[in-house]
């Protein structure tokens, strides 16, 4: 049963692959040519540059909020004002007449 089972099939009647009868002979220039990448540049620098439409602030900002991520590395930074250094209202003169009136110093 081992011996059987090793022993390979007969070859069935039928085409012989090793010729080259039927075979279609394909040219190794058209193969290529079907293959080529094309370029498509130039139509698309055509469809972007036709098109000048721009779309409103608040409706391009809605769509941004839209696509933002939960995650606090897809928010956008918040905008923190400056605060402006508060100037006094005293002058060094001022200064100098309260220092000489509550320390005594001439």
């Amino acid at each position: 049963a081992g011996a059987a089972r090793r022993r390979k099939r007969a070859p069935e009647p039928g085409r012989n692959k090793a010729t080259v009868k039927g075979r279609v002979v394909k040219s190794a220039i058209e193969e290529y040519h079907k293959k080529k990448p094309v370029n498509h540049l130039r139509e698309n620098l055509q469809y972007m540059l036709k098109g000048r439409v721009v779309a409103d602030k608040a409706v391009t900002e809605q769509v941004l909020a839209q696509n933002r991520g939960r995650k606090s590395k897809d928010q956008p930074p918040e905008k923190t004002e400056k605060k402006k250094p508060e100037g006094t209202v005293f002058t060094e003169e001022d200064f100098r007449k309260f220092e000489r009136e509550y320390f005594g110093i001439p």
